[in-house]
């Protein structure tokens, strides 16, 4: 099945494989953990180096952000780029994040996906 047809089959359940992870209930390869966020490499690479950056705090999608996120959502920006620099992203790596169903959201637990390794093309989609 395609990340197209995934993301259109998608169900927003109350629990998602990250929150697993969260949980350590299932695997995963983790690069950083904090209280809040977490980083992990994903389980199918799209690009030499593809990792995740998530928050601990279940917001489903972009939508569903308050003002009182602020904080958190900088620390995702903030805890991809040290992870980058620690995998040798220095010339450069992609931060994408995939929104609802036509932005091909297939897990509804709001993460950011980094893509580097190798020259990128554009336009992405």
């Amino acid at each position: 099945m395609s990340e197209v047809e995934r993301a259109k089959s998608a169900i927003r359940e109350n629990d998602t494989i990250f929150g697993k992870i969260i949980r350590k209930e299932i695997p995963a390869k983790i690069i950083y953990e904090d209280d809040e966020v977490m980083a992990f490499h994903d389980v199918s690479p799209q690009a030499p180096v593809h990792f995740l950056v998530i928050p601990k705090k279940r917001i489903a999608m972009l939508q569903e952000v308050e003002d009182t996120d602020q904080a958190l959502l900088g620390k995702l920006m903030v805890t991809a780029t040290k992870v980058a620099r620690e995998l040798g992203l220095e010339n450069g790596y992609r931060v994408v994040v995939n929104n609802g169903p036509d932005g091909c959201q297939s897990v509804f637990h709001l993460h950011l996906h980094i893509l580097g390794g190798r020259q990128l093309g554009w336009p992405p989609g």
